[in-house]
């Protein structure tokens, strides 16, 4: 369609937008090693980051800060999403804190969460297993949503909690059978952790169209 005149005989542009344009966000991407969640943001060309103190696996080391993510939050991004270690946090261990002596080291991370929850980032998403009563006193709110693999196309059980700021909620993108606890499952190894804290794909990419648009 070509150019019109208005009524005062001014040329009016056709309207040439895209309405599936979106901003680019800087996406800051915490505690993860991974990657998979920085490269579902990348991937819809935002300018993603992933944070952690050790090196990335996720194949893309210039999109990685191997540092203590502590140091970065006032780097002007405008959203964060983070993995804070839940070792310490979690329901299921809450048991070793006072066979183990542990309460130090759960207050330590709690602290940490916080400090992740309180970042002056517009827009948070913190996502943990369901935690301990313990913990939720110290972070001081508790999650807003927990989601599960299976709702993004991973027939596993996994509930996974997250904590919103600025966010709408996630919705489901694939409801599929299946509640296999293949993670919980996993034998003792030196990668269990690792293994244990990736986040699904499914979700990863969940969470760079629904936060950061398509």
């Amino acid at each position: 369609m070509g150019n019109r005149q208005t009524r005062q005989g001014e040329t009016m542009k056709p309207n040439t937008s895209n309405k599936n344009e979106h901003k680019q966000l800087k996406v800051l991407i915490a505690c993860e090693e991974s990657q998979e969640v920085c490269k579902a943001f990348r991937e819809l060309g935002h300018d993603a980051f992933s944070c952690d103190i050790i090196p990335c696996s996720g194949g893309h080391p210039e999109w990685h800060i191997q540092d203590d993510v502590l140091k970065h939050l006032n780097d002007g991004w405008d959203l964060m999403v983070a993995h804070p270690p839940c070792t310490r946090l979690c329901n299921s261990g809450v048991c070793w804190l006072e066979k183990r002596g542990l309460w130090k080291d759960m207050e330590k991370g709690a602290l940490f969460f916080k400090r992740l929850l309180n970042a002056n980032i517009p827009m948070k998403c913190i996502e943990n297993p369901i935690p301990h009563k313990y913990a939720l006193k110290i972070i001081g709110k508790k999650y807003n949503q927990i989601i599960q693999p299976y709702q993004f196309g991973h027939g596993e059980s996994k509930a996974t909690c997250l904590w919103l700021s600025n966010l709408p909620e996630l919705k489901p993108t694939n409801n599929v059978p299946g509640r296999e606890q293949r993670l919980h499952r996993l034998p003792p190894s030196k990668d269990r952790a690792k293994l244990r804290s990736k986040t699904f794909p499914g979700i990863a990419k969940a969470m760079a169209e629904q936060w950061g648009g398509k």
